[in-house]
């Protein structure tokens, strides 16, 4: 019996693969020796580090999961569970579009949640299509809020080479809506890697599902974890009163509010209120933040 220690680059069906230093591992958990099993829809994800022992074999078993230093996790409707896509991870890069699928901010509103205090960098690919005037100034407000913007084309290669600079050193989870060009994007950051690339849907102008599993991927000094694709994400906050932090905008207002914790729905003398009815919080990120409230409260009250 050898033990070793390891990343997880992929689990697929409860069989894990484990890079360690010389070799890839196929292995499963032993036992139960991870707490979240039972709590979570899955207890590793790429990015984790664990030990395995191995037994003159290409299999092993995983014995531990190290200290998890942070995760992107999202809510797994289908399991009513929160869901790991990556683990350990320097920053959680947000791929979007301008248009083929639309420009959604609110889905970058989801990713921020769902990232908790991992950093945050939001990339508009296919910046080669002509974005509305609305869509632009949505995507640079995110900057004023002091998160990290790129613009960059997958397909003629407009700022790929800025994105991978960026990258340098680092270790970053990729996410995006079916559509946006994230393989296609990763296919142009990591040249030895040829992820799956898809076509989108005329009729529904949406994305088809391509990457089905979250993967590390490495090439050189710059490691991506690929997220699947998704139309919809949901948080996993359990906690109402946690939301507005994740919103620059309404976090440095909250202290001010009359009530205390405040919701910034309907509460009387509410300083986010007032400042979105003054023109200094956007209306359409303060819905954003109403919806995300909306469907926390609708999932801790059923379930």
């Amino acid at each position: 019996m050898d033990q070793k220690t390891g990343i997880i680059i992929k689990g697929i069906n409860n069989i894990y693969t484990v890079l360690t230093d010389d070799e890839e591992i196929l292995c499963r958990i032993k036992g139960k020796v991870l707490k979240e099993t039972g709590k979570a829809y899955n207890p590793l994800a790429p990015g984790d580090r664990v030990k395995i022992t191995t037994y003159g074999t290409s299999d092993g078993l995983i014995i531990e999961r190290e200290f998890r230093e942070n995760a992107f996790i999202r809510w797994n409707m289908k399991k009513n569970l929160p869901q790991v896509l990556a683990a350990n991870i320097n920053e959680v890069v947000c791929i979007v579009s301008p248009d083929n699928p639309p420009f959604r901010p609110r889905f970058i509103d989801r990713v921020i949640v769902c990232a908790g205090n991992i950093p945050i960098v939001i990339v508009m690919n296919k910046c080669d299509i002509p974005i509305s005037r609305e869509a632009e100034k949505r995507f640079n407000h995110y900057q004023e809020l002091g998160f990290t913007i790129f613009t960059v084309s997958a397909q003629t290669g407009e700022g790929v080479d800025e994105l991978k600079t960026y990258f340098k050193g680092k270790s970053v989870a990729v996410v995006g809506q079916s559509g946006v060009g994230k393989s296609t994007l990763i296919n142009k950051l990591l040249p030895s890697i040829e992820q799956k690339t898809g076509e989108i849907s005329d009729k529904h102008n949406r994305g088809r599902h391509i990457t089905n599993f979250a993967v590390m991927l490495s090439h050189g000094d710059i490691t991506l974890i690929d997220t699947p694709g998704v139309r919809e994400l949901q948080v996993s906050l359990m906690d109402l009163y946690e939301l507005g932090g994740y919103f620059p905008e309404i976090s440095t207002r909250q202290k001010a509010c009359s009530f205390q914790p405040c919701l910034h729905r309907n509460e009387p003398d509410c300083a986010v209120i007032n400042a979105v009815s003054e023109g200094n919080i956007l209306s359409d990120r303060y819905e954003s933040y109403l919806r995300i409230l909306d469907s926390i409260e609708e999932r801790i009250g059923v379930y």
